[in-house]
């Protein structure tokens, strides 16, 4: 964890595992005359330290953090600065978590393929207080109906699809519950309402669908089996 100083300007905390992520993030967006204090963050830890202890502009989230998962940050950050805009900055395509993501308060979703102007475009929206919705992202939300669910996943709530991803990597029932801080019985609650909105009955149909959807990576999908 490090941090540039620098005085005025936009302020941007940068939360990835890889350090090579991070510094080459840095040393594109240091090339903005305006953008002038970074900050980095290796865990989920580090970034929700950080987002706490100091100010910032924006976040700039990966959601493959090895002491917590994406989604959990965004939900830890909606609570500590719920004013703080977070932008996703992420391996997989949006068309499977993007719209999850702003769901749970996402500020945008860009996947780690865009140009480097398209992310540069991106935090610029989010700083002036707008939705960052990429062109596939725009296409897929306006090709049908309000409300209505894409994908099987997307029946599930935030909590329950966090519940999916981890069922699916095969972690057991208690370390979810611990995890999550609530008992296993909670978990196991989670576990039927995920099966029965999503049709499936076992947790290896969960990982098939979670890899196939790449919802989680095939290292995760051999570890289970």
């Amino acid at each position: 964890m490090s941090q540039t100083q620098g005085s005025g300007g936009v302020r941007i905390l940068v939360a990835d595992d890889h350090a090579l992520v991070r510094k080459g993030l840095i040393q594109l967006l240091a090339r903005q005359r305006d953008f002038v204090e970074f900050g980095e963050a290796a865990t989920a830890a580090e970034a929700l330290s950080l987002a706490e202890r100091q100010p910032w502009d924006i976040v700039l989230l990966d959601l493959a953090l090895p002491d917590g998962s994406g989604l959990e940050v965004l939900q830890r950050l909606r609570e500590l600065r719920p004013t703080l805009p977070v932008l996703v900055v992420s391996m997989y395509p949006e068309d499977q978590l993007g719209e999850r993501l702003l769901e749970s308060g996402a500020a945008g979703y860009l996947t780690k393929e865009a140009a480097p102007e398209e992310l540069v475009r991106a935090i610029r929206r989010v700083l002036r207080g707008q939705k960052y919705l990429s062109p596939a992202l725009e296409a897929q939300l306006a090709g049908r109906p309000v409300g209505t669910p894409a994908l099987p996943h997307d029946r599930l709530s935030a909590r329950e699809f966090e519940v999916m991803l981890l069922l699916a990597t095969g972690r057991p029932i208690h370390l979810i519950a611990r995890r999550l801080g609530v008992s296993p019985k909670t978990v196991t609650t989670y576990r039927a309402r995920v099966l029965a909105k999503m049709r499936m009955t076992s947790n290896a149909e969960l990982t098939f669908y979670a890899v196939q959807k790449r919802l989680i990576a095939d290292s995760a999908f051999r570890l289970a089996m």
